[in-house]
């Protein structure tokens, strides 16, 4: 396969996870399309960079996980459907090794933006924000959840470079 079509489909995950966070910062949702979009452009991706079928089942293992904990934590309330339907489809992108390090970036980036959204949130803040673009109001809304599609992203960019698929590809690997 050519290398410019290899990137071509390796493209697409940074892209989507971009989109994905800036839809939930300023709507607080993620369209079931992103995700949609990134489940189906793994496969592509990963038989035009060569990855072995082992590998490739060992990724879907991994997203699987990711979506039966996605769908716990869910349950829970702690994120909301689009949140965890992207876990899901990020965590099929990284594979293992890769996943532990989304997965630590991504709490991590958690706890953060929420300390962050708690700062935004004082009264002192809220009066500044109030100002901006609603979707800066609505983020300084006590009370108003948070858009952990954010830090989802962030987790998943940090680990790509850990990834078989990014690491198959020509001159990186």
């Amino acid at each position: 396969m050519p290398p410019i079509v290899q990137a071509v489909l390796l493209f697409v995950f940074p892209v989507l996870v971009i989109v994905a966070a800036l839809r939930d910062i300023t709507t607080y949702t993620i369209p079931n399309w992103i995700s949609g979009g990134l489940i189906l452009a793994f496969v592509p991706a990963a038989l035009a960079l060569g990855l072995p079928l082992e590998t490739i089942g060992l990724q879907f293992g991994v997203g699987a996980a990711a979506l039966v904990a996605a769908m716990a934590m869910f349950a829970l309330g702690w994120i909301g459907g689009g949140d965890a339907k992207l876990f899901a489809a990020a965590a099929l992108w990284m594979g293992w090794p890769a996943v532990v390090t989304f997965i630590l970036v991504t709490g991590l980036g958690g706890g953060l933006l929420t300390l962050g959204l708690l700062g935004l949130r004082t009264q002192r803040l809220r009066g500044v924000a109030s100002i901006g673009p609603n979707w800066l109001g609505r983020l300084a809304t006590p009370g108003e959840s948070v858009p952990y599609g954010v830090a989802i992203a962030v987790g998943a960019l940090a680990a790509f470079p850990e990834t078989a698929l990014l690491k198959a590809f020509p001159g990186l690997g």
